[in-house]
């Protein structure tokens, strides 16, 4: 079987897979303004090459996975914008297409292309206030699953590799995530981020992680955008949970975000946490990599780790 030919929840089974760092610090880097509740989605209209360069920075630096820049679109916050139903369906797809264009800049010498994850941000994501980090919208399950199905099936329309349903903060918006990508033919993995030991919501993690439990659909379950230190726990709670099923981590810088200040705080930790990365594996993590405030140079060095 080729390496083009080679099925991504396969390539998992062969070792750890190299994800990207935050699309957002490296756009910035480049010199973009992200101020807006469309946060990186906004470059899909009005800059796809910068977002196409910001992808092609980390495929040079050993990225083996690219995810999109439509973690904080959606249907409501293109309409917002004066977009229909049809415009924001085609800048979906422009964010699979834009990261299927950066992976051919540097194809691999051999082995399995890199791989597109379609990134679905939760629903506090799209609200641009923050509640991401808190979950609890007050929404039922079902008006959630709702709200996510018409951005999933845009996203997997466009034929990504697997589909990132990243940033959960609480298990009822990961039980509304899964259903709405239900039938949509592609392979997801859930990616909760947590503070503290629990969701940011405060579950326990074995409870939210056994929501994965037993879904054929889902090709990997663990944590990103949380401090480096919060992962070795979590991923030895969704491997208890979910035995079996490879285990994903892309942690962020180990720097706080002041809202008040609009500014990170803290040093990076990152890089101490890379010095981790071999108990990552150990404890099944598949996916590893980077969120926000790590780019190129964090993941370059993440790739001669592993």
């Amino acid at each position: 079987m080729t390496g083009a030919a080679v099925p991504f929840a396969a390539q998992l089974a062969d070792g750890p897979v190299l994800l990207d760092g935050g699309l957002s610090n490296q756009l910035e880097a480049q010199g973009r303004d992200l101020s807006d509740d469309l946060w990186s989605a906004r470059l899909l209209a009005e800059a796809p090459e910068a977002v196409q360069a910001a992808h092609a920075a980390y495929v040079a630096a050993g990225a083996r996975v690219l995810i999109t820049s439509s973690y904080q679109a959606s249907f409501e916050g293109w309409g917002r914008r004066g977009l229909g139903a049809d415009a924001a369906r085609a800048l979906f797809h422009r964010s699979v297409a834009l990261a299927r264009s950066a992976a051919a800049t540097h194809p691999p010498a051999d082995g399995p292309p890199v791989r597109v994850a379609a990134s679905v941000g939760p629903y506090g994501a799209v609200l641009a206030d923050g509640s991401e980090y808190r979950g609890r919208y007050g929404l039922s399950t079902a008006r959630l699953a709702d709200f996510h199905r018409p951005r999933i099936a845009a996203l997997a329309e466009a034929g990504p590799d697997v589909l990132a349903l990243e940033t959960v903060p609480d298990s009822d918006e990961a039980r509304a995530l899964l259903r709405a990508a239900e039938g949509c033919g592609v392979p997801v993995w859930l990616s909760y981020t947590v503070a503290g030991g629990r969701t940011r919501a405060g579950q326990p993690l074995d409870e939210a992680f056994a929501v994965a439990a037993g879904n054929a659909q889902v090709v990997a379950v663990g944590v990103n955008c949380c401090a480096p230190a919060e992962v070795e726990g979590a991923l030895a709670a969704a491997g208890a949970a979910c035995p079996g099923v490879p285990l994903v981590a892309y942690p962020n810088s180990g720097e706080g975000w002041d809202p008040e200040r609009g500014a990170w705080r803290g040093g990076s930790t990152f890089e101490e946490a890379t010095a981790r990365v071999p108990r990552w594996v150990e404890l099944g993590a598949r996916l590893i990599g980077g969120c926000c405030r790590v780019g190129p140079r964090q993941i370059a060095a993440l790739s001669s780790v592993l």
